[in-house]
């Protein structure tokens, strides 16, 4: 039998902070007293007392089943920010609350604001992390309000670290009903938060030719991709995952089929990303994130896609030389100040051991980067010209 629980939703503007029946009233906890870094803001009335719209669901998902997801190198996750200094750790992709829970257990001086778009991963997380009580928050919103909402929720705490886990969660996948896999039969949807936005197949179903050609391309690096726009637009209307899975399959050269996985992979992927806005939404919200750090405290990033990887490491390499745009031959005459450290060299990928046991982790890249005792000065020197992915 399913074990109920009644969370609570409060209004934040376009997003909703959930608490589990223990959470309580936030203002006791001993961090702020210890702010390192206070922020302005005053917290708002609305933050302070429960109230709104009250809802009931089962124990993880709505529909009474475990939202799975298996928390990908959560042992390196825990190492890079257990150690920060006390403070809240911004989970901005809080999924199932994996992560969350690992750190909350291994570490007693951080407190958790976790941020998803999904209600379903809300309802999972709220679940899971009810019984660290006041010490875990969890809000449904996009991580590109990161800055907004940590003033609104925690607004003289000290922020020791932020972490983005990317990409789909395994729930997400095995749903046929929210359309991320080509594997079962559904919707052509895709959007994490099914409340907002254009769904997969309105896009595939008015994009010109072209245009679809430049996103499989481009966000999912699909070879053939002007045979599968084609085809797509020539078999519109396309409605459901495994339609478009058959267009792409019969689109291109029968050689290429069956080597390296599924031909439609890629092609979701990209549909995906451009659902969701994930690339768009990423490089801003990586900067917020590292701007609203104590130094000491760490942005860890987990992708699963190069374009992704790319941007983080550009992001975070951008940040720790201080943004200098002299030419390298003749070092930094500008007076660039870093303001981050890159903690890791390369990417670092899960184990053998991981990759063995859950396979959908084996394309993850894990990256940290560690906020130094300097001002975040990107956004006051309009003169740096920005990464390449935003031009």
């Amino acid at each position: 039998m399913s074990h109920a629980i009644t969370w609570e939703s409060v209004p934040t503007g376009s997003s909703r902070v959930i608490r589990s029946p223990l959470a309580g009233a936030q203002d006791g906890s001993s961090l702020s007293a210890r702010a390192l870094h206070p922020r302005s803001g005053i917290r708002p009335s609305y933050i302070e007392v429960a109230g709104g719209l009250r809802m009931t669901r089962d124990s993880l998902a709505p529909n009474g089943e475990e939202f799975a997801h298996l928390p990908v190198m959560v042992r390196e996750v825990v190492e890079l920010l257990a150690g920060t200094p006390g403070g809240v750790v911004l989970d901005a992709t809080v999924g199932g609350g994996g992560h969350a829970a690992a750190l909350l257990a291994a570490s007693s001086s951080h407190r958790l604001i976790g941020l998803d778009r999904d209600l379903d991963a809300i309802s999972a997380a709220s679940a899971r992390l009810r019984a660290f009580g006041a010490r875990a928050v969890v809000v449904h919103a996009r991580f590109d309000r990161l800055a907004d909402l940590l003033d609104e929720i925690a607004p003289r705490e000290p922020v020791s670290g932020v972490l983005f886990d990317l990409g789909v969660s395994s729930r997400q996948f095995d749903e046929p009903s929210r359309g991320f896999s080509y594997r079962f039969d559904g919707p052509l949807d895709m959007r994490m938060d099914r409340g907002e936005g254009l769904t997969a197949a309105e896009l595939v179903n008015s994009m010109a030719e072209d245009d679809l050609a430049r996103l499989f391309a481009a966000s999912g690096e699909v070879r053939f991709a002007h045979r599968i726009a084609r085809a797509v637009v020539g078999a519109r209307p396309v409605t459901t995952t495994l339609q478009l899975a058959e267009i792409v399959r019969y689109s291109i050269p029968s050689a290429a089929r069956n080597r390296g996985g599924h031909p439609a992979r890629r092609v979701f992927q990209a549909l995906r990303i451009a659902v969701n806005d994930e690339l768009q939404l990423l490089g801003p919200s990586l900067d917020a994130a590292m701007d609203v750090l104590v130094p000491g405290g760490r942005c860890v990033v987990l992708s699963y896609h190069s374009g992704e990887d790319r941007l983080v490491k550009d992001r975070f390499a951008a940040a720790a030389a201080g943004w200098c745009t002299c030419p390298r031959e003749i070092g930094c005459v500008c007076g660039a100040v870093p303001a981050m450290r890159v903690l890791t060299r390369g990417a670092r990928l899960p184990s053998a051991s991981e990759q063995l046991s859950n396979p959908r982790s084996s394309s993850a890249r894990l990256r940290a980067a560690e906020r130094l005792d300097a001002p975040f000065q990107r956004a006051s020197r309009p003169d740096v010209p920005r990464p390449r992915e935003e031009q």
